[in-house]
Order: C-alpha cells, then structure tokens, then sequence
C-alpha cells in the first residue's frame, strides 16, 4: 500500500484561489538521498507560473509546487554517508517542497546552521543559488567591475547587491518601483538606486558611468527593457536573462550594439540545470555565502511568514509586489 502525506495542490489552475491542501503519494528515498520531513518551505515567482500552467517542469520531477525547503531527515538512503536521521537540513530541489516530505539528494543537501530557524535556512537556496550563478558563473562579475541589477528589491535582487558589494564592485546599480524599496538596496550595498516609474535607467546609468556603460546586467524584465539593456552595457558587456516578466517576443530592435559592443547575452534558468551543476553551484553557496549568512555579513531577509493553511493568502501577497525579501511559509499539523 502506498504511503501518503499531505501537500499543496493545484486544484484549478488560473489564480492563487487554486490552492488547496490535499493527499498525495509520499516519495521514497532512492540510495543517495534523503527522505525529509520538511518544516518550513519559501516561494517563488516560478511558482505562480507553474500554478497557471504557464511553467513546464522538467522532465520526471514531481508536479507539487515549491523548490527550497528546510526540515528534519526521516530517512536515509543505503548510500548516503554525510547525514542521519534527525540532522536538520535545507536545500534547493527541482520541486515538490509545498508538502510535508520530499526527497534530496544528499550531495544537494546542506546542514542548517545551528544558529538558524528552519523558517531562515529554507529563504536561503533559490535567491542566493540563483544571485551567485547569475553574477559570477555566468556574468564573471569581478572587482571594480559597474552591474545593473533590475528588480533590486526582489529577493534575488537583494542577494545579488550583497555578493556584487562583497567582490568589490563598483557601482552597483538597481532599479526599483517605489522609494522605499530603493532606500533599502541603498542599505544593503547599492550605491545607487532608480525610480523606474520616474527616471530612464538608461539615461541614469550612462550618468553614473560616465557615458561608458556598466559591465554587466541582471535582467528579469525582457523585451520591455530589452533595448535599453543593450545601450547601457559597456564595451565587452554582459547580460544574463533571468525571466521575461514584460515579455519574450520582441517586436523591432536593432542588434547593431550586440555585434559593436562585443556583448555576451546568455538566458539561465537554474531549474534545468544538471544535478551535477547544481551541486557544483551547491558547493560555492556553502563555502562563500553562508559563512557570510552565518556571521551576519551577509543579510538574510524574510518579509513576511504564513502558515500553510493561508498559501492562498501567500501566493496573493507574492502576487502584489509589496514583498522585500522572501516570503516563508510553515508547515502546519
């Protein structure tokens, strides 16, 4: 008889009020991975795309929302060597967390800082993972180097002000919609920040430079923006393609400053990425962030916790944009 456990699932796809709890078949542990028992879980943007069916998963993963999670191991399988039942961790998976259990590999899986909340360790895995590749695996950001980072205030955005203030760059600029969120990116690191709703970020950014451009660009935006990126990279420019959140298809742009500019544009989306990459990134989280985290150089930020009877309610707050920083929800009998 198979066993079951609780999880939320998408009941009608369309809008947050699609959301409900309900049973579904618990994962067994294959030989190198963890069973959890999984306390706390955090959301993100991909996980309204997916509720709306406009998100494919990858092949063979689970079709439960949610990707980062942190919890108590239940069970191990017969390879797994770095953990035991009861250890207490946290990790990125490529879906399935919205529920009570899931499973992970081990060589994905991380101890939680006996200084953290399972609430705290499970903000961590989706925004710094994806913070560290965009900036430093794909990008090559490096000291005194200028990056514009879009959405500043998302919880990707504040990772990234962080880690480009920890490598030493130079001007690291962000926009943002609304003065608050502005002021605090300037308090994590930005040096400086931009109303997109009043100021061209193009204009500002060549003010900044000098008229040179910055280095590099992290992009959730897309078409909307796509012009006014490739004019505010520098010589040798590089852009990373995060999500499209104005749009994929481009109705008229002039490719000239790709070709004049030398320019490096690449998409990423962490969640295709191979088990063996993602362990890869896995390994720089672990040894050259969470120190940071742990000592508090680096700054965790949760906005707002639900338990997951209101996942409803989470979704709609994601949904709304007043969020700065993760929004964390617990598991509840």
């Amino acid at each position: 008889m198979t066993e079951t456990m609780r999880a939320v699932v998408v009941k009608k796809p369309g809008n947050a009020s699609g959301l409900a709890i309900d049973t579904v078949p618990k994962p067994s542990p294959k030989d190198d991975e963890l069973l959890v028992k999984i306390h706390s879980f955090a959301l993100n943007r991909m996980d309204i795309l997916q509720r709306d069916q406009h998100y494919p998963v990858p092949k063979g993963v689970s079709d439960i929302l949610g990707v980062e999670f942190a919890g108590i191991v239940e069970e191990i399988g017969p390879k797994v060597e770095r953990f035991k039942k009861g250890d207490r961790v946290f990790g990125l998976v490529y879906g399935g967390a919205y529920a009570e259990y899931t499973t992970i590999s081990e060589r994905m899986a991380m101890s939680i800082p006996e200084q953290f909340t399972f609430q705290q360790a499970a903000a961590i895995p989706e925004v710094w993972f994806t913070a560290y590749q965009a900036l430093f695996l794909v990008n090559n950001l490096t000291e005194g180097e200028d990056v514009l980072i879009h959405a500043g205030a998302s919880g990707v955005g504040l990772s990234a002000i962080q880690l480009a203030r920890k490598a030493k760059a130079k001007n690291i600029i962000v926009t943002a919609g609304h003065e608050d969120k502005l002021a605090f990116c300037k308090s994590l690191g930005a040096t400086h920040g931009i109303n997109y709703k009043k100021e061209d970020f193009q204009e500002k950014v060549q003010d900044i430079t000098n008229g040179k451009g910055v280095n590099a660009i992290v992009d959730f935006i897309g078409a909307g923006y796509w012009d006014k990126n490739l004019a505010s990279l520098a010589v040798d420019g590089r852009m990373v393609l995060l999500a499209f959140l104005q749009g994929a298809v481009l109705e008229k742009s002039n490719m000239a400053p790709i070709l004049l500019k030398r320019l490096k544009i690449q998409g990423s989306t962490l969640r295709s990425r191979s088990l063996e990459y993602q362990i890869v990134l896995r390994n720089h989280i672990e040894k050259e962030v969470l120190p940071g985290l742990v000592d508090g150089s680096l700054k965790l930020i949760i906005d707002k916790e639900f338990g997951w009877t209101d996942i409803v309610d989470a979704h709609r707050y994601m949904e709304s944009n007043q969020s700065m920083g993760k929004i964390v929800v617990t598991v509840t009998k």
